[in-house]
């Protein structure tokens, strides 16, 4: 029986405890912590869970509970200090997305993972929609091609009162808009998808719609690959309608999440067929139907990933070295956006921005946060169209 704590328990730790609770027999909730003890009250009563309510983590770590892992739901600011005293104190982490804050931060929780013979897991639970699982089968099949371009839309949109949460629309606290805490699900599917992170980024950042918020609401970025095959990333919280989605130009055909094929053939004068290749989309088309679904997709699908890591002595299908490539990516687009230039990957020590008062020294602040409330009320959130 693994023995859960789950630090901060505001709405993506709905998500956590309902994936957690599908596990009766493998897994059991015996802490929630929050600095706002009261909502950890709300959580344990909502769930009618049988475990102790911890209004910091040092103390819940300290406190004798025997715990084997624990879910860090924070804002990511905190992200690395919890997850490493957590693996300081023994026990592994999953740790929300974004990983971490900046570079340095998930280097430090990294090392925290080696040094102390624990395993840490990332949060990016769309890995575990059967749609974006298949077309990665799909890909890994060779049917398509060669991926020749990337269409990755992290389409969102949030009202204005969005950015009112204490935390939320500081580079100090949220770390970032959207490209960092919208975007960072749809560039963690990209380099699942690649295989591979890009040789260089260029990207522009903008807030056109939040005058309340310090960071982009809206940013668009070009990643270039080593063979010149390229990618574009929309990361946005301004698009009505909030359609997300991965278009993949390959060498021999189309495909996409929401899953959809088309494949051209050449006519004598190099303009495409009329018809298409009918026979490839046909073969892609029955190979993605023979395809079996997940047991479990979302966040459930991945706590039931890393139960079983942790029950085998295996590895999660996202570790901290996949949620550190995300952050690197995020990272060179900020910093191209901030600077203007074309940024080389990988990232050194040596990058201004690998740091994350690099980040705050170098980030532009687009509008002066200004009103600010405590908590929301809890209401439905949105979680993207994957479903």
């Amino acid at each position: 029986m693994i023995r859960v704590a789950i630090v901060g328990t505001g709405n993506i730790a709905n998500m956590h405890v309902a994936g957690l609770l599908t596990f009766p027999d493998r897994c059991r909730i015996v802490a929630l912590c929050d600095i706002y003890p009261e909502k950890a009250e709300a959580m344990r009563e909502k769930y009618k869970l049988d475990c102790q309510v911890f209004a910091d983590h040092q103390s819940m770590l300290s406190s004798g509970i025997p715990i084997d892992l624990v879910h860090v739901c924070t804002p990511p600011y905190v992200h690395c200090e919890i997850a490493v005293n957590s693996m300081n104190a023994g026990c592994n982490v999953v740790v929300e997305k974004p990983m971490a804050a900046c570079l340095a931060e998930c280097d430090e929780m990294l090392e925290a993972e080696k040094r102390n013979h624990v395993t840490m897991a990332c949060i990016a639970q769309n890995r575990f929609r059967n749609s974006v699982y298949k077309l990665k089968k799909v890909v890994e099949s060779g049917l398509a091609g060669k991926i020749c371009l990337a269409q990755v839309d992290s389409a969102w949109w949030r009202g204005h009162c969005y950015y009112d949460l204490w935390w939320r629309g500081t580079w100090e606290k949220e770390g970032g808009g959207p490209t960092l805490n919208h975007a960072v699900h749809h560039i963690d599917m990209l380099n699942w998808l690649e295989g591979r992170l890009p040789q260089a980024v260029m990207a522009m950042l903008t807030n056109v719609m939040h005058d309340n918020a310090e960071v982009e609401d809206l940013s668009l970025a070009c990643l270039r690959y080593e063979d010149g095959s390229m990618a574009r990333v929309t990361s946005s919280v301004v698009h009505h309608g909030e359609e997300q989605g991965i278009v993949l130009q390959c060498a021999d055909a189309r495909i996409s999440v929401p899953w959809d094929v088309k494949a051209e053939c050449s006519q004598q004068n190099g303009f495409p067929a009329p018809e298409g290749n009918r026979e490839l989309m046909e073969k892609l088309q029955e190979f993605y139907r023979g395809l079996p679904d997940l047991a479990h997709e979302g966040h459930t699908g991945e706590i039931e990933d890393v139960l079983t890591a942790l029950e085998t002595g295996g590895r999660p299908l996202i570790t901290g070295e996949d949620g550190r490539r995300t952050v690197e990516i995020i990272t060179a687009i900020y910093l191209s956006g901030f600077s203007g230039r074309t940024v080389s990957l990988p990232l050194g020590k040596e990058e201004p921005c690998y740091t994350f008062e690099g980040i705050l020294k170098s980030a532009t602040r687009f509008y002066e946060k200004g009103k600010s409330v405590e908590n929301f009320v809890e209401e439905e959130i949105s979680l993207g169209n994957y479903r």
